[in-house]
């Protein structure tokens, strides 16, 4: 496969990056020990997680969902902030993305509001240590110096890209994400396999990360394919590979990127809460038959080669194979079944546009926005 990855780069640039420490453990139980969490450090993790898996550890704990539900926002953040005890220098998140995210925040010192620090109109220095614990398969947060919140103050969703939100250390667990309900597993999983997409397609990859992103594919896709094989209720003998994959696929995006599918997916899950990797699954066919349809010639067909190559179809049956299989693994829904109208659309453009430009800059292609209408249209009723 190697054929794929030995691409001629323009330039090569310092833009292959990993700053963050990742260890394996077998259970939550040895992580603790050997990282040698105590009184001092702050866990951030649900209730669910902490009565079942660690509730015994010496630590101070705070528990996301008592200051709201869903993605990060602004709000959340602050208020958490307000409960961080003064004298903890680490926080060691456990969680999903919106635990991870919220924890990024939550590690920085600044005088003044979180939508300030995204927006850059403030000042604001790393204070604390991060260590993070995923529990799903897909945000690939763990190694990422990318964080999102909901800004509801401004009525926009925004990420904030700064090495400072680097995590200290991954500390992966497969026993973690084992008992994941299947829709968590199954949109979780599709996230990380965008990732992994958009990384490989992005303009900013490197021979470097598109060997992180190849790897992932391909454990992710061969993942599916025993999932499908085995039964959707036996996927989490499978539960290791999807951890490590979606950890690698972070790796990638977090050098190269992510694009068009998780900027066009980010409308639908400010307005009408649509769970994040199914957001971006919403968008994922859609977003790649337009790139075909404006380049067919370039680095895509070097996708198509790896995904033939890894599914066992065609070349020039990729696509369709691809995406038969995702929705093996959760069926797409037409975007009128969310509740979503159609007059919306050219509004979650304009934002998309406006706001942003950081993930538009990775497409395969300029999309216009003519272009971005007819992705959503394409997927509306169907």
């Amino acid at each position: 496969m190697w054929q794929y990855l030995a691409k001629e780069d323009k330039a090569m640039k310092d833009t292959f990056v990993l700053k963050t420490t990742i260890k394996e453990f077998s259970t939550i139980k040895e992580c603790f020990e050997q990282e040698r969490i105590e009184e001092e450090d702050l866990i951030i993790t649900n209730e669910f997680i902490y009565n079942t898996k660690f509730k015994d550890v010496d630590a101070n704990v705070i528990f996301q969902e008592k200051y709201g539900v869903g993605e990060p926002t602004d709000e959340m953040i602050e208020n958490i902030r307000k409960d961080v005890p003064q004298n903890v220098k680490r926080i060691i998140a456990i969680g999903g993305g919106t635990i991870i995210d919220i924890s990024k925040f939550l590690i920085l010192d600044y005088q003044g509001t979180i939508d300030q620090v995204i927006l850059h109109e403030i000042p604001y220095k790393k204070a604390k240590e991060l260590y993070v614990v995923p529990t799903t398969c897909g945000t690939g947060s763990e190694v990422t110096n990318v964080a999102i919140s909901e800004l509801k103050k401004r009525k926009i969703k925004k990420g904030l890209a700064d090495d400072l939100i680097y995590p200290d250390k991954a500390l992966l667990i497969p026993e973690m994400v084992e008992t994941l309900p299947y829709k968590f597993f199954a949109t979780s999983s599709i996230d990380a396999l965008i990732h992994s997409v958009e990384s490989y397609l992005s303009p900013n990859s490197t021979l470097y990360s598109r060997m992180f992103s190849v790897k992932a594919m391909t454990m992710i896709l061969n993942g599916f394919k025993k999932v499908v094989r085995d039964g959707k209720e036996n996927w989490s003998q499978y539960a290791k590979d999807f951890l490590i994959a979606s950890n690698l696929a972070g790796i990638a995006f977090g050098n190269a990127g992510c694009a068009a599918v998780h900027a066009l997916s980010y409308p639908l899950g400010g307005a009408y809460h649509i769970p994040h990797g199914e957001a971006n699954q919403l968008m994922f066919e859609s977003v790649y038959n337009k790139y075909y349809e404006k380049d067919p010639n370039r680095h895509i067909q070097d996708f198509f080669e790896v995904v033939s190559e890894i599914l066992g179809v065609e070349k020039e049956d990729a696509l369709k194979a691809l995406f038969a299989l995702t929705n093996q693994i959760l069926k797409r829904k037409p975007l009128s079944s969310y509740g979503i109208k159609k007059e919306e659309l050219p509004e979650f453009v304009k934002s998309v546009i406006e706001g942003q430009q950081r993930l538009l800059n990775n497409n395969y292609v300029d999309l216009s926005s003519d272009d971005m209408i007819e992705i959503y249209n394409n997927v509306y009723d169907k």
